[in-house]
């Protein structure tokens, strides 16, 4: 179960539950990750629809760092992530949402 006041999102590699989130050291690991252009950039281009299959993976290792996981970039190549390609876009997403909004009470 996730904790989305804590910016936490599920997801699954290779069948297994994991949580990512983006806590302070990850969003300074994917701004250094990203070599050029800020991390404001990148939330631009997520709102605006233009974000690249490097902006998903690199939020995704981001936040699965965040959550304690100790792989890199390159092991999540190598693995199948529940809902494809288009759940990890969603999750990329939603981190960043998560990440810099205060979830609604319900």
């Amino acid at each position: 179960m996730t904790n989305p006041w804590t910016g936490e999102v599920g997801l699954r590699l290779d069948g297994k539950r994991h949580v990512a989130k983006l806590t302070l050291g990850a969003l300074a690991e994917l701004e250094a990750g990203l070599g050029t252009g800020t991390f404001i950039e990148l939330v631009e281009r997520f709102e605006a629809g233009r974000f690249s299959t490097r902006d998903v993976l690199m939020l995704i290792v981001a936040g699965l760092r965040g959550g304690g996981w100790e792989g890199t970039a390159d092991d999540l190549l190598r693995v199948e992530i529940g809902g494809g390609p288009v759940e990890a876009a969603r999750i990329a997403a939603e981190l960043l949402a998560r990440a810099f909004t205060v979830p609604e009470a319900g």
